[in-house]
């Protein structure tokens, strides 16, 4: 929550949004992101949130406005008015959740998007990115950055660099080749360890790469060879 205006507007230049852009820009975000001050802030620089509410307290006062719940899985959603005026027409949901020992709790959500129901917002609130799964822990064993460590402040920022290129081009390389093969679940990790260290012969003609042979004695030679050829 410290953060996300900076982070807003490095974006903005790095992606290069200037305002009539921004109505075009989805940012989803979960609790930690901020309080409504930061909310506001987005929506009145022009961008379209998908948000969870950090008061607890308010989730609390909204649930006692609700005036249908629908079932959400395990957990129910409802929707009420808008507890503040964001300046432009917002939706505002409430989860309730029952705990193991019985307690339910409640969040609140708010979103400047329309959503045909209650239950589709949900799930496009939690496709939001998991970089915390998808790329930190898994690169950490995937590609050995939680082993290798530098001395020096520099040497270790240039490996956090080359481990994030390696990290950008495993994942080209899984939609691209491996997607919708028997490969379709493997992680950096497999990717890694059960087909880059596959044997093979890479044949280069004027710098060129003209023929891959894989020993064809190693299991999956075959759908690795089809793979790579998607690849090329």
């Amino acid at each position: 929550m410290h953060c996300l205006e900076t982070a807003v507007q490095a974006a903005e230049i790095a992606l290069e949004l200037p305002v009539e852009k921004r109505k075009r820009v989805v940012w989803r975000l979960d609790g930690g992101a901020g309080s409504e001050k930061e909310l506001h802030w987005l929506v009145e620089r022009g961008y379209q949130i998908v948000a969870k509410g950090i008061n607890h307290n308010r989730a609390v006062a909204l649930s006692k406005q609700v005036k249908r719940w629908d079932a959400y899985g395990e957990d129910w959603l409802g929707e009420v008015p808008a507890p503040t005026d964001y300046a432009r027409p917002v939706r505002v949901f409430v989860k309730r959740k029952r705990k193991k020992d019985g307690s339910l709790h409640y969040s609140y959500y708010v979103t400047t998007l329309s959503f045909p129901s209650k239950q589709i917002f949900q799930t496009f609130y939690d496709a939001r990115g998991g970089a915390e799964v998808e790329q930190f822990r898994n690169d950490k064993s995937g590609l050995g950055l939680e082993a290798r460590r530098k001395r020096s402040y520099f040497g270790q920022k240039v490996y956090i660099l080359l481990t994030d290129l390696a990290h950008n081009l495993l994942s080209d390389f899984y939609h691209q080749a491996l997607v919708g093969t028997i490969f379709d679940g493997y992680g950096p990790k497999r990717i890694v360890r059960d087909l880059f260290h596959h044997p093979g012969l890479l044949v280069f003609e004027n710098d060129l790469l003209q023929r891959i042979d894989l020993l064809s004695l190693k299991q999956n030679a075959d759908d690795l060879l089809k793979c790579l050829k998607r690849y090329g």
